[in-house]
Formats: C-alpha cells, sequence, structure tokens
C-alpha cells in the first residue's frame, strides 16, 4: 500500500509560495533526492502546472536543474483536475470518481506518493487519505498568500524533527 505525504516549503506564518522562500543548495538537494525515490507525484491542477516548467530544459540550467528535471520527469504523475483536458508526459488525468481513483492508487502502488497542493492536500485530508505530513519551515514571515493547511487542520502527532539544509526545519506529523 503506497503512503501518501504531504509536504511544501512554508513559511513562519503557514504560507506556502515557493517565489518567495530561497532553496539553498543543501534543500535543493535534498529535494531532489526526495523526487527520485518517489513512486509518484499526485498534483492539483495549480501545482501541476506550476511544475510543469520541468518539462523542458532551459539552457541556463545547472547540472543540478538538469538532474531535478530528469527524476521528475522519470516518475509518474497523476493531476486532480476537472477543469484540466490534457496532460504531459508520463502523466494520467484523473477527473472521474477522484476518492475511487486516489483509493485506487493507494491499494495497488507500494511506496510513497508526494501530495502536492494545500486544496488537493485538505480534500485528501477530509477523506483520510494522507499518511504523513511534513512542513518544511522557512525563516521568513509572508503575512499573505496560500495557507499549508487549505481546510481545517487535522489532530496531528509530531512523528520527527530535523535541519534541512542552512535555515529550513522539516517537521513531520502523522494523524493523530
Amino acid at each position: 500500500m503506497a503512503k501518501f505525504v504531504f509536504g511544501m516549503n512554508q513559511s513562519l506564518d503557514g504560507y506556502v509560495d515557493h517565489q518567495e522562500m530561497r532553496t539553498g543548495p543543501t534543500l535543493f538537494r535534498h529535494w531532489l533526492e526526495h523526487t527520485r525515490d518517489l513512486t509518484g507525484s499526485l498534483y492539483g491542477r495549480v501545482m501541476y502546472e506550476t511544475m510543469r516548467y520541468w518539462d523542458e530544459d532551459h539552457p541556463e540550467w545547472t547540472e543540478e536543474l538538469h538532474e531535478f528535471a530528469a527524476a521528475w520527469r522519470r516518475q509518474p504523475k497523476w493531476v486532480v483536475s476537472r477543469s484540466l483536458k490534457s496532460v504531459g508526459p508520463n502523466t494520467t488525468l484523473v477527473s472521474d470518481d477522484i476518492e475511487a481513483e486516489i483509493r485506487g492508487l493507494k491499494a495497488r502502488l507500494a511506496g510513497e506518493i508526494s501530495v502536492s497542493g494545500p486544496e488537493l492536500a485538505r480534500s485528501l485530508t477530509d477523506l483520510g487519505l494522507i499518511d504523513e505530513y511534513r512542513l518544511y519551515l522557512h525563516p521568513v514571515v509572508l503575512g499573505r498568500g496560500k495557507p499549508f493547511f487549505a481546510g481545517r487542520r487535522p489532530p496531528l502527532r509530531l512523528v520527527s524533527t530535523d535541519t534541512v539544509g542552512e535555515d529550513t526545519i522539516r517537521l513531520t506529523y502523522a494523524p493523530a
């Protein structure tokens, strides 16, 4: 059975906005290794459209950026959306009977599947499908934006804490 993990970079005041938070080399390497180890990724529409950046090489990229893009392209991806009509390579659109499709993924696959996007995570939390939450706290206060928890905050228990990179703390929680 697959393990669904919702993890994102987050400001100290609870917002997710990758444009506003610096990812140093150690944290970037962490995300690269994490992506390589995934069974796949499950995206909401907005986050998927953001991640489509990695579908095409860019001449200014460093070797590590190329490595990340290759890892991202290799893994299977599923996108939950009722508005998209098509998705990119190695990606499956999930638009009908979403709960059954997601439960089917969880039942038939093994390993870790990354859940990306606060709205999708809210829906999966409501269905009891998120197995772990990973909050990557950055030392910034944004005061606005999309909150990490888009809906009610589920009862959680702290599983672990660790430092990733120069100034990021990862808090790992499981449903209580």
